[in-house]
């Protein structure tokens, strides 16, 4: 399957960034990298995550990578990784 990254999750991903590098700037760096890496083991198991029926008929599904979500949808042949936050956010 093939990984896609939607605009709405890279800008989390900066956003998050920004945040910690204004506390540890290697920190940040070490997170966003974390972050950025684990979508690839959704290519070979892509029902892995937890199936978010509040978005059937699409098939929203999240996983946890430490204390951050990242909410992906397979379509097709294609995961779209939709948006990622700390879990600690109001969301």
């Amino acid at each position: 399957m093939t990984l896609k990254w939607t605009s709405k999750a890279l800008s989390d991903l900066a956003r998050l960034h920004e945040f910690l590098a204004a506390v540890n700037g290697h920190a940040a760096a070490r997170a966003v990298q974390m972050l950025a890496k684990a979508p690839a083991i959704l290519s070979d198991n892509p029902r892995i995550g937890e199936q978010l029926p509040q978005f059937e008929p699409r098939e929203v599904r999240r996983i946890l990578v430490g204390k951050y979500e990242i909410r992906y949808e397979i379509r097709d042949s294609v995961i779209y990784v939709l948006r990622l936050w700390h879990t600690w956010e109001d969301r």
